[in-house]
């Protein structure tokens, strides 16, 4: 008796064979006729979460012991999935009106479960914690503790931006411009990162950090289609669009992030030369040794996809690459 066959899984929900997150978000052209409800079940739920859906990564990729003793690396770490533990916890809160607001079912069906990947990531992250040695019992308050700096900095002032948008104004449209473009298109580089920077040294680190990349991407891309469309079928939306995105640049250009993932990155340098043997001659891009960068580096190579990635979904929808131009963080 044989078992019943997997189906195919679409190449860009295959978790060894999707393309990297910037690479994706860049070249993929899908909306939410392709992405809707069928689509998460099968291909994400059943295709990318495959053997993975408790922790975020397969039984067999383990969490190495060094991770789980005190030291730079693992605080790194710590920091890193307890500030993106909380700000995907916000992010799932910060979907509910887009659910409620969308103007059709595709759109609907696409944010609900955008919702649901959010609350998932929050959970592996925070999961990923306890791997580490953290009190489960304490989690969540630890977390708001080591968060403390960074949601009132950071986090709050996204939350006000958005919510006058989505709830307030009740602009779906500007809704999405601003989750996908404003928040995930300026954070979703630093998730590349963290991927490419923790695969070699931990395999468990890096495919949670793998498949929340490929739910990213799908994010990204169908945001994209769906102002895309709006756009070219509401020509006189333009402006308006223009105008969100560049208040958007101007929040994020008043938001000091930089500190935060600096100090984190500062406390990896230390902690992956203690572990070069398990580096070797990684690349973490093209030509570049993992070893031989720093942490101001790593932060410019990010501010660097950020910009790149920005300017061919805007060229896409057919609206200048200025208007997401960050002009202090990209000089900092």
């Amino acid at each position: 008796m044989t078992g019943t066959p997997q189906p195919a899984v679409a190449p860009e929900a295959d978790f060894d064979a999707a393309p990297g997150m910037l690479e994706g978000a860049m070249e993929l052209t899908i909306g939410p006729t392709e992405c809707n409800l069928a689509y998460w079940i099968t291909q994400v739920a059943q295709g990318t979460l495959r053997e993975r859906g408790v922790s975020g990564h397969h039984a067999d990729a383990e969490v190495p012991a060094f991770l789980t003793a005190p030291g730079p690396l693992r605080e790194a770490l710590v920091l890193e999935f307890g500030l993106r533990g909380l700000s995907e916890e916000i992010a799932t809160r910060l979907l509910a009106p887009y659910v409620a607001i969308a103007p059709g079912v595709l759109e609907m069906e696409f944010y609900a479960t955008q919702l649901l990947d959010e609350a998932r990531h929050a959970r592996v992250f925070r999961n990923h914690l306890v791997e580490l040695g953290m009190d489960e019992e304490t989690l969540l308050s630890d977390i708001e503790e080591m968060a403390v700096d960074f949601r009132r900095e950071v986090l709050d002032p996204v939350i006000d931006f958005t919510l006058d948008i989505v709830q307030k104004q009740r602009d779906f449209y500007g809704g999405v411009a601003v989750f996908a473009i404003v928040i995930e298109g300026v954070l979703a580089p630093a998730a590349e990162l963290s991927e490419r920077k923790w695969t070699p040294l931990s395999p468990a680190t890096g495919e949670i950090s793998r498949g929340t990349s490929i739910d990213e991407m799908r994010h990204l891309t169908v945001a994209n289609t769906i102002l895309r469309d709006h756009v070219r079928d509401n020509p006189g939306y333009r402006p308006r669009l223009l105008e969100i995105l560049r208040s958007g640049v101007e929040l994020w250009d008043s938001i000091d992030d930089r500190k935060f993932v600096l100090h984190r990155e500062e406390l990896f340098q230390q902690g992956m030369h203690a572990h070069a043997d398990r580096i070797g001659d990684y690349e973490i891009w093209p030509g570049t040794r993992l070893l031989d960068t720093t942490p101001a580096q790593r932060y410019a190579m990010a501010e660097q996809w950020t910009e790149k990635m920005a300017t061919a979904r805007l060229e896409e929808m057919g609206l200048p690459a200025e208007a997401m131009r960050l002009t202090s963080r990209a000089t900092a």
